[in-house]
């Protein structure tokens, strides 16, 4: 276990030293997590950092500052603040038809439902599937983990959004072919869709997903450990994946030493394909936490992160009140989505503590963040566990967080 506290304005040092040493009691020593690494920054410096167990329980390697992590869906962001960095350049609007960067798109229909015979019907769409159905997750599609729907029956049997599956031209042709759960912008649904966005960056820019996340945001945040695989130099330190046994026990999910991880993928996944370690994803955090300025320097306007971390919902409407998903990242009351991660509307309604006004995403190993422009601080969780509902990880982190919480002024 390593611990480093800097003098934290606005938190009660001793409130703040009871965070790492509650969650390691309560998960890595009990046997329920392998590991963890949690990170919290103001705006200007980190104020608590705190690594607990192991990377790797079978070869006993301990949870490391460097250690790697595959964080999924905190994949999402990135590419969102991508799509946004082009919009800002009147490359993309939000209020593009999808199909105008994406032609295949046009011939898209949507399934009512099913006949009383089990057989899918099909109907056109009310309306064109735009950009920002897209960022807010109002695009229709799903994902292969949304249960047993024949829609996501078809993503399962094609492998689409799976390091092995389809290239991005071969996914947007597969995709093109699926019906829509429901008509743009009539319903959540939890999905693919990021995907989609990564591969509208590379056709709009003209190189792969890859190349532009790292000349755009690796290299000017000083991301050195945040890629699409890991390179051979740092596959050690690579961080054991597993999964809980329905008798309670830790199962090794994904072994570090013949991972997918290891090799580039098929196709870049701006959904979910990253591995990132806590100093990287905190740097990234704390540009968002400044409003896209890192080091003196815009990435984005002020602006462009003001409008991200916005409700875009259709009407202001909650999660709980649009939602088709069998499964996401967050809980539904009281929260809204934003362009790429939810938002947090009425912190009183989720029953978790929050403010309103803050962000979030997780990802399906447990891992989580959240950033509080109104308190001013940002939060980094990371771990190996699938799925991430698993434990109440990011209601007790946030519990903890708050409870540390001096007032202001």
């Amino acid at each position: 276990m390593t611990t480093n506290n800097a003098v934290a304005p606005r938190f009660d040092q001793r409130r703040l030293a009871r965070i790492g040493s509650v969650l390691e009691q309560r998960y890595v020593r009990s046997g329920r997590l392998p590991g963890f690494r949690m990170m919290l920054a103001t705006s200007r410096q980190i104020v608590f950092d705190h690594c607990a167990g192991f990377a790797d329980i079978e070869r006993q390697v301990p949870m490391q500052p460097d250690t790697i992590f595959r964080i999924h869906s905190m994949t999402k962001p990135f590419t969102s603040l991508l799509l946004m960095m082009l919009v800002e350049e009147g490359l993309v609007g939000l209020d593009d038809p999808v199909h105008r960067i994406l032609p295949p798109f046009r011939r898209l229909k949507m399934t009512p439902g099913s006949a009383p015979d089990g057989t899918m019907t099909v109907a056109p769409l009310t309306g064109p599937m735009r950009v920002v159905d897209l960022l807010r997750h109002t695009s229709g599609l799903t994902y292969a983990v949304q249960g047993d729907t024949a829609t996501a029956t078809m993503h399962r049997k094609q492998k689409l959004g799976l390091r092995d599956g389809p290239t991005g031209d071969e996914l947007i042709q597969a995709l093109a072919d699926i019906p829509l759960d429901f008509s743009p912008g009539d319903a959540w649904n939890y999905s693919i869709a990021t995907d989609v966005i990564g591969c509208i960056i590379e056709r709009v820019t003209g190189q792969d997903l890859s190349t532009v996340m790292r000349e755009r945001l690796w290299v000017p945040l000083g991301l050195r450990d945040t890629h699409f695989f890991v390179p051979d130099e740092k596959a050690d330190r690579l961080a054991a994946c597993y999964a809980l046994t329905r008798d309670g026990r830790l199962e090794l999910q994904d072994d570090p030493l013949n991972s997918a991880y290891r090799a580039p993928p098929h196709h870049a996944s701006g959904g979910g394909g990253l591995v990132s370690t806590g100093p990287d994803y905190m740097r990234f955090c704390q540009m968002l936490l400044n409003n896209g300025v890192h080091d003196g320097e815009y990435l984005v306007s002020p602006n462009t992160i003001r409008r991200m971390r916005a409700n875009h919902l259709p009407g202001g409407a909650d999660l709980r009140q649009m939602s088709r998903a069998l499964f996401s990242e967050t809980t539904y009351t009281g929260v809204g989505f934003g362009l790429g991660f939810a938002v947090t509307m009425q912190p009183e309604r989720t029953l978790m503590a929050g403010s309103a006004g803050d962000y979030f995403w997780g990802g399906m190993a447990s891992t989580s963040f959240w950033v509080d422009p109104v308190e001013g601080f940002t939060c980094v969780f990371l771990t190996q566990l699938i799925p991430s509902d698993t434990y109440p990880l990011r209601r007790d982190t946030r519990e903890l967080v708050h409870a540390a919480l001096l007032p202001s002024g």
